[in-house]
């Protein structure tokens, strides 16, 4: 998983954290369109995510993606779930407000790892903090 677990690691520092009773919190893995019911009555949903796209490692961009098009071509391969997910909603004609951050990580090493690297861990508390704010 290493640093493509970002999401994961951004998810539960979320889920130790006080939130509002509106806030749902779920790790959606590679999930896909198993997330389509969960996520279907949502209002806003925030997706937190690891990209290479060449950008320096714990970069966090905050994109507002109307169509799966206007996902970041370098998105992890499993998040072609997701972009399915959203091409969904607008086929049911009901879609919710989508924000994604996008956290630019170096492409794969060999090496396995569970941890998040030094740059990516340095970055998690911020990321965790504009979440929070985001969600208000």
């Amino acid at each position: 998983m290493g640093d493509e677990g970002v999401g994961v690691h951004a998810v539960r520092a979320l889920q130790k954290k006080k939130l509002p009773p509106h806030v749902s919190c779920l790790d959606g893995g590679t999930g896909g369109m198993v997330l389509l019911g969960p996520m279907q009555e949502a209002q806003k949903i925030i997706i937190i995510d690891a990209t290479m796209d060449g950008g320096p490692p714990g970069r966090v961009c905050r994109l507002v993606p109307k169509f799966s098009g206007d996902y970041p071509v370098a998105l992890t391969a499993h998040d072609i779930g997701l972009k399915d997910v959203l091409d969904a909603f607008y086929l049911m004609g009901r879609v919710p407000e989508v924000i994604l951050f996008a956290v630019s990580i170096l492409p794969l090493s060999g090496g396995l790892s569970l941890d998040l690297s030094p740059e990516i861990n340095k970055n998690l508390p911020q990321l965790i903090k504009t979440i929070l704010m985001e969600i208000q």
